[in-house]
C-alpha cells in the first residue's frame, strides 16, 4: 500500500468519530429542546388548571328563585346516552322543576328528530311519577321546529302538547338500519366472505352476507314489540285526543296543524305564550342540566395534559433505550 493511500485511510478513521460525536450532540440537542417545550407546556397548563379552579363559579345550573314562576327544562338534539339530551340530566332538570316550591308549573321545551326509545321510555315514566308526586303541578310540551320520534314518546306524558303550525310533529315507529347487501357485488369481483362466528346467529345484519329469512323475521319481531310499546305509552299519554286515523302509528310525520287535527297536539304557541297566557306566570326560570363549560374545558385540558405526559415518558424511554 503506497504512502498517500495510508495517509488517506489514517485521515478517515479520525474524521469519521467526528462525525458520529456530531450526530450524536445534534439528537441530544433535539431530545433536549423537546423535553424543555415540553416542560413549559405542562408549566402552562398546570397556570390554567389554578386560573379555572380559581374562578370556577360553585354552583351550576341551580337556580334559586324565591318568587312564582314557570320552570323551563330544554330536551335539544339527539335523545341518547352521551348527548346532552340524554335521559339522566333530562329526569334531572325536571325533578328539581316540580320540587322546587316557587314553580308553579313545567314547561319541556323540544327541539328534537328523537333517538334512543330506551332513553324516551325512561323520561315518559319518570314525567308520569313526578305528575303523580305533584298532583298540583302540571307540565306543557312545547314543540319548537321538531318533536319526532322518541322526542314525541316524551312529549306523549304531558298534561298538554303545544306546538307551532309549522313544526314537525309524529313519527310514531321505530327504524333499525340495515346496512347494504354487497354480496352480488362481491360475487361478480370474485370476492370471498370469511366470516367466523360462534353461535349460528351472531352476523345477523351482516352487510357481506345474504339476507337469512329467519334473522330478518326476528329483527321485525324486535322492532314490532318496541313499536308497540310506544304506541301504547302515546294512548296512554294522549288518551281519547287521539283520532281514529290508520296513518298515526305509521311513522309518517305532519306540520302542526295537521297534528292537531289527529290529536297529537293541544294548540299553538311558544314557551312564553304558554307561561303567560295557559300557566299564568310570564317569568320563566330554566332548570336544564347543561354540561358545565368549565368542566368541559377542563377535560380537554387534562386529555393535552395525559399527551403530555406520555410524550415525556417517550423521550426519556428512547433515551434509555
Amino acid at each position: 500500500m503506497s504512502e498517500a493511500e495510508n495517509k488517506r485511510l489514517d485521515s478517515d478513521s479520525k474524521e469519521w468519530p467526528l462525525v458520529e460525536k456530531l450526530v450524536m450532540s445534534l439528537g441530544q440537542e433535539q431530545t433536549r429542546a423537546r423535553r424543555w417545550g415540553i416542560f413549559f407546556k405542562l408549566l402552562t397548563f398546570a397556570y390554567l388548571f389554578v386560573v379555572i379552579f380559581l374562578f370556577m363559579p360553585r354552583e351550576v345550573n341551580s337556580p334559586v328563585v324565591g318568587s312564582a314562576h314557570t320552570a323551563l327544562v330544554d330536551v335539544s338534539g339527539v335523545i341518547a346516552e352521551g348527548e346532552e339530551a340524554n335521559a339522566d340530566s333530562i329526569v334531572l332538570g325536571l325533578r328539581d322543576a316540580f320540587k322546587a316550591k316557587a314553580s308553579k308549573s313545567i314547561i319541556l321545551r323540544i327541539n328534537s328528530p328523537g333517538g334512543s326509545p330506551v332513553q324516551s321510555a325512561y323520561v315518559f315514566d319518570e314525567i308520569r311519577r313526578l305528575r303523580v308526586l305533584y298532583p298540583e303541578k302540571k307540565l306543557y310540551a312545547v314543540i319548537a321546529d321538531i318533536g319526532a320520534s322518541g322526542a314525541y314518546y316524551i312529549a306523549a306524558a304531558a298534561d298538554e302538547i303545544y306546538a307551532n303550525e309549522s313544526s314537525l310533529v309524529g313519527s310514531i315507529g321505530v327504524i333499525m338500519g340495515g346496512g347494504f347487501g354487497f354480496e352480488k357485488a362481491m360475487e361478480k369481483l370474485g370476492v370471498e366472505r370469511r366470516l367466523i362466528t360462534a353461535g349460528e346467529h351472531k352476523g345477523v345484519m351482516d352487510p357481506f352476507s345474504p339476507v337469512d329469512e329467519f334473522e330478518k323475521k326476528h329483527v321485525q319481531s324486535m322492532l314490532d314489540g318496541v313499536h308497540k310499546q310506544f304506541i301504547d305509552s302515546v294512548k296512554l299519554g294522549r288518551g281519547d285526543r287521539l283520532q281514529d286515523d290508520p296513518t298515526l302509528f305509521s311513522g309518517l310525520f305532519w306540520n302542526g296543524v295537521d297534528a292537531q287535527a289527529l290529536g297529537l297536539v293541544d294548540g299553538f304557541g311558544s314557551p312564553g305564550y304558554v307561561a303567560r297566557e295557559v300557566i299564568g306566570y310570564e317569568e320563566i326560570v330554566d332548570y336544564t342540566v347543561r354540561p358545565n363549560p368549565f368542566e368541559t374545558l377542563l377535560g380537554r385540558l387534562g386529555a393535552q395534559l395525559s399527551q403530555s405526559l406520555a410524550a415525556v415518558f417517550g423521550d426519556y424511554g428512547t433515551v434509555m433505550h
